[in-house]
């Protein structure tokens, strides 16, 4: 294995070293078979999004504790397919490759993510539902492709699946700043960079509903190469868990 590779392997381990080994197949399922249960379906499938680099593969790879996505070297996005995992029998993900790869890609790419918004499975009463239960837009810490973040919620989410069912989610909160203010030793931000984070959420909750007429719950920040506030997320996703099937 040459040296970029191995680095790029432990970059994308490197989080789940620093969450403890936390085994995210396990954590909450007893809630999230709670909700399912008066929900009344299962598996719940959500499906993660967003422009190329955000982080949305090495989010991916540190929840599942082993590399279930490829990681583009910053260059080359590496998702340029659907693809689904399996946490455990309740909890599935779709992953879907990123907008901001050029013209025709993006054309290519929102046609599979507006495909998949509008898979139909139906019930035993042979009621028709969508596949994908909720959406996971990630967004990279560095904001630096919001106009492709907008073009892909106004584009391709808002009109394919209800608000309600939506998240925004900010990786890579060590870069928010270009570094300053993340404190390496501890992989945590300083209180400066705890302030500028809280600002940019509240930013981003008012820019998408400037740009897209949703209102979607507060995003939270993470970043998923140093482990922080993954648990967090996680909790933001089950928390969120539609009550009822999506119905098309």
């Amino acid at each position: 294995m040459s040296a970029a590779c191995l680095a790029q392997r432990v970059d994308s381990l490197r989080g789940f070293l620093v969450v403890g080994n936390m085994d995210f197949s396990k954590y909450r399922k007893q809630d999230i078979e709670e909700k399912l249960k008066r929900a009344k379906f299962r598996p719940m499938t959500l499906m993660v999004t967003g422009v190329t680099g955000a982080g949305k593969s090495t989010t991916l790879n540190v929840i599942f504790q082993h590399d279930v996505a490829k990681i583009g070297n910053g260059v080359e996005p590496e998702t340029m397919r659907l693809g689904e995992y399996r946490l455990n029998d309740a909890f599935r993900v779709w992953d879907t490759p990123g907008l901001g790869d050029g013209v025709m890609n993006d054309q290519r790419h929102k046609k599979k993510i507006v495909y998949l918004l509008n898979t139909k499975y139906q019930s035993a009463e042979r009621n028709t539902y969508g596949l994908i239960d909720m959406v996971l837009v990630i967004i990279e810490g560095s904001n630096r492709d919001m106009g492709s973040t907008y073009t892909l919620l106004n584009d391709v989410i808002v009109p394919n699946i209800q608000g309600d069912r939506v998240l925004v989610a900010i990786n890579q909160a060590d870069v928010a700043m270009k570094g300053r203010h993340w404190d390496k030793k501890t992989k945590q931000p300083d209180t400066v960079l705890l302030n500028f984070l809280e600002e940019q959420v509240s930013s981003i909750q008012r820019r998408v509903k400037e740009a897209t007429g949703m209102l979607i719950p507060k995003p939270i920040y993470y970043s998923a190469e140093y482990g922080y506030h993954l648990k967090e997320l996680f909790d933001f996703i089950v928390d969120h868990m539609p009550n009822n099937r999506r119905e098309l």
